[in-house]
């Protein structure tokens, strides 16, 4: 096993999306997809999730092609995932209109002994129950990063404050983190989500970038702009891939903030604007199918790009 190795656990899917640029149906979807697809630029994935019979072998075996190891992927009898959604004018939100859980609706992650001593874990939108469940089974991981939805804030507060005392990265975006923190001001939301348990606050803001909140206070990352948004969906958990894959890649750990602060803040920094410049090519297509043709070459361009933009 590598030592910058991320398991990745959440949802599968199929999508059927209705944009202002088109609509596309039964495509793939599922935050762990978008997720391992963007962090394998980085690092190596395992992932851990559930599919119906009807889900293509060919993406599972192209996944593997690409440093994601998928035999914690378990095939169930039945139908995937199904999520059914739009986007209006507003692109940063998306309105659904069906959510078909099928097999994942009985979705049980059981570690593999050999995914149990990942040095990274990645716990994407998914029951904090379930997310529990996978902390307790993982052995001593460096660095353990969560993303959360208003759906559990909502209905599972209380279990997902039990997540959020475990984890050291929590990403969500604004209205989450409003709703989360009962706080209008995204200062003291992430100084309030802070104090439930995770260290690092990051607030995914779309069109505007990302705000991340440490305990040397706060770095705003401005999105690289696109000609044209074609689909945002998939956008925060590739954003996520890229992040949690360049902290991986670099060797960041928790216990880095207190050893070495300086170095944890900076890889922190280029961890978030490495996560923008992955969302920008996801929501230039539809489903993945902008990152199942990136290539590297592409991602230095634009990242280069990006620190550019910012320089002073």
């Amino acid at each position: 096993m590598s030592q910058n190795t991320i398991l990745a656990v959440g949802s599968m899917a199929f999508d059927t999306v209705q944009t202002p640029a088109g609509k596309a149906e039964q495509v793939l979807g599922g935050s762990v997809n978008y997720f391992s697809v963007a962090a394998s630029f980085f690092a190596p994935i395992r992932v851990v999730g559930v599919v119906g019979t009807d889900f293509p072998q060919a993406h599972l075996k192209w996944l593997s092609e690409k440093r994601i190891d998928v035999s914690g992927v378990q095939v169930a009898e039945g139908k995937t995932f199904h999520w059914v959604g739009s986007y209006d004018g507003n692109l940063n939100e998306a309105k659904t209109h069906a959510t078909d859980l099928n097999v994942f609706e009985h979705f049980n992650p059981k570690l593999h002994d050999s995914h149990k001593n990942s040095p990274y874990v990645f716990l994407a939108n998914i029951d904090p129950v379930l997310q529990q469940q996978v902390l307790d089974q993982v052995e001593t991981p460096r660095l353990v990063a969560l993303d959360s939805m208003n759906f559990w804030i909502q209905g599972k507060l209380g279990e997902l404050k039990k997540t959020l005392a475990r984890v050291d990265i929590l990403s969500v975006n604004e209205g989450e983190a409003r709703q989360l923190s009962g706080e209008k001001s995204l200062i003291r939301a992430a100084e309030a989500i802070r104090k439930m348990g995770p260290s690092v606050v990051i607030i995914k803001r779309g069109e505007y970038g990302a705000a991340l909140f440490t305990s040397r206070g706060a770095f705003l990352a401005p999105a690289f702009l696109v000609e044209q948004v074609v689909d945002p969906t998939g956008a925060g958990d590739s954003f996520a891939g890229a992040f949690m894959g360049y902290l991986a890649a670099n060797g960041a750990h928790r216990d880095m903030a207190q050893q070495d602060p300086q170095k944890w803040e900076v890889l922190l920094r280029r961890a978030v604007l490495n996560g923008c410049v992955m969302a920008s090519f996801t929501v230039e297509d539809f489903s993945l199918h902008r990152l199942m043709r990136l290539a590297s070459s592409e991602l230095t361009v634009r990242q280069n790009a990006l620190m550019q933009m910012i320089a002073v």
